[in-house]
């Protein structure tokens, strides 16, 4: 499993812990004031496709009436990935697929998350199974089995331009799918989450470019629609003052007496705690190297903000401490449209959801992106976002969230949209 530094703003303590499904991993998912981020990985070049190997895997509950074939495709510089197809059983004819795209890290197919806490894609996969669909996931270059299991090759494991090769990797996996004859590869869905919906925008948006057919569709769960840049500002160094203001600022004037200060820390976990004691409080007063004008309060932006951004270290992007394993990752994705860049250039349906407490990929990006669709002149276009959730569209607190699976309603909307795009 992914390798996450979570790094925290007040004391630049590193920690380590894992993770497997954000574009980068916030703090907002290791549950501390400070920021965590994915050890985030990319695929090297291919594009080969390997013929399926056919074999039958164990009943498990969901999958009843389904067919699974577990197959291996090649993605090239010396790496086969396992994959699974499935189908409806007992149909005829070529069928539409979904082919899912997972979140940055080392993922396996399942988009298994951290602390046994649930597969993203599985649920998902199962109800698009159960509107006539074949699905196709596969475990990232790197992967060796679920868990997820990683390589020991380096060379799989880090390899040069990684978000470039993640996409590449990426569509080798559809060409994979639109090869094989149970498929209709017109009719070939692109399903992302977070890292995920930026490889669909980009693929769908210039499909020859990497050697794809044209997608029938696009949905995107937790939109990756900013630079990385302004997202991990955000995880960085913003999430934190949006918690001050949302938990401490009781009546909003943007600025944290003694007592709204002190009982802001109550029920906070004690590393939080702790953390914000550090830059607000001293003793029973205001922090006066915080409280820069002297006048007994804490200005939330101006004052807290000014030392959080400083020991986010942020200023100092790409070199900010903590994002040395990230370096050549953001350095990479940097140089790739977005998604409310790329995907108003591909003129079929898209679907795009995300959670409200969502401080990785925030709703307001995800708006943004459905209008720029909307402005490209796609007509069938649909943008969700849901109260309660966070990043891993599970209901969950804003700022202390907890790993799940997708939530019903998030699992049924997709169903109810693939229904009506077959």
């Amino acid at each position: 499993m992914s390798a996450l530094n979570s790094v925290c703003p007040m004391t630049a303590k590193t920690n380590f812990r894992s993770l497997t499904i954000g574009l980068t991993a916030a703090a907002v998912l290791a549950g501390g004031v400070g920021v965590a981020h994915a050890d985030v990985i990319g695929n090297t070049r291919g594009g080969a496709v390997q013929s399926a190997q056919s074999a039958a895997a164990a009943p498990s509950p969901g999958w009843q009436g389904i067919t699974r074939e577990q197959v291996r495709i090649d993605f090239g510089r010396g790496w086969v990935t396992d994959a699974e197809l499935t189908y409806p059983s007992h149909t005829r004819g070529r069928l539409p697929l979904v082919v899912f795209l997972h979140g940055s890290g080392h993922n396996d197919m399942n988009q298994t998350l951290p602390e046994g806490k649930g597969a993203t894609f599985v649920p998902l996969a199962q109800a698009a199974s159960r509107e006539g669909y074949a699905t196709l996931r596969f475990n990232k270059r790197g992967v060796t089995g679920i868990g997820p299991v990683e390589s020991t090759d380096p060379a799989q494991l880090n390899p040069k331009n990684p978000y470039d090769l993640i996409q590449r990797d990426a569509a080798a996996a559809i060409r994979f799918g639109a090869a094989s004859a149970r498929i209709d590869p017109s009719k070939i869905v692109l399903l992302g989450h977070s890292e995920g919906t930026n490889v669909a925008a980009n693929l769908a948006a210039d499909p020859k470019k990497y050697g794809i057919p044209k997608p029938a569709g696009v949905v995107a769960m937790g939109v990756v629609g900013e630079d990385i840049k302004t997202l991990l500002t955000l995880q960085l160094f913003g999430r934190s003052l949006l918690q001050l203001h949302d938990e401490f600022d009781v009546d909003g004037d943007g600025r944290l007496t003694v007592r709204e200060a002190t009982d802001g820390l109550v029920g906070q976990p004690k590393e939080v705690a702790d953390q914000f004691r550090s830059v607000l409080l001293d003793g029973s007063k205001v922090k006066a190297s915080t409280d820069t004008n002297h006048d007994g309060q804490i200005a939330i932006d101006a004052e807290a903000g000014a030392v959080l951004r400083r020991a986010s270290g942020i200023d100092n992007y790409p070199d900010t401490p903590g994002l040395e394993t990230l370096k050549d990752y953001v350095t990479d994705i940097a140089r790739f449209p977005t998604v409310t860049e790329a995907l108003p250039k591909f003129t079929g349906p898209t679907l795009l959801l995300n959670g409200e407490n969502d401080l990785q990929t925030p709703a307001r990006v995800a708006l943004a992106a459905d209008a720029a669709v909307a402005a490209a002149g796609n007509q069938d276009h649909q943008v969700i976002v849901y109260p309660g959730m966070a990043h891993t569209m599970n209901i969950t607190p804003k700022f202390r969230p907890e790993f799940g699976d997708p939530d019903h309603q998030v699992v049924t909307d997709i169903r109810t949209w693939l229904r009506a795009h077959r």
